[in-house]
């Protein structure tokens, strides 16, 4: 069965540094975000702070369906998930995608 998944690229408020951005994403929000209701799998990519305006990070969230995932934001812990995203974050682009695995070494 395939599940769903969100990428969501994330851009830091301009007051922080990459560094900063980075400490909050991966010691402080991603605990909260484990905690989705329903999540199945999270993967946080930060990003090498290479180019002005590049993401920080890209965040990619698995749940059974996209009405889970819904559903998962619709919670407090959800609302409060996204609250904590937004204080910190310049941008937020969700794009849900569609996996095709091309090669998998395991």
């Amino acid at each position: 069965m395939a599940m769903f998944k969100a990428v969501i690229l994330l851009t830091r408020r301009a007051d922080l540094t990459h560094e900063q951005f980075a400490t909050w994403w991966l010691d402080e929000h991603a605990p909260k975000a484990a905690e989705l209701p329903g999540v199945r799998r999270i993967c946080f990519n930060l990003v090498d702070p290479v180019e002005d305006g590049a993401p920080d990070g890209i965040s990619e969230l698995w749940f059974d369906t996209q009405a889970d995932f819904e559903a998962a934001y619709a919670t407090e812990i959800g609302k409060a998930v996204a609250a904590d995203s937004m204080a910190h974050l310049a941008s937020r682009v969700r794009m849900f995608v569609t996996e095709h695995e091309v090669a998998d070494s395991r």
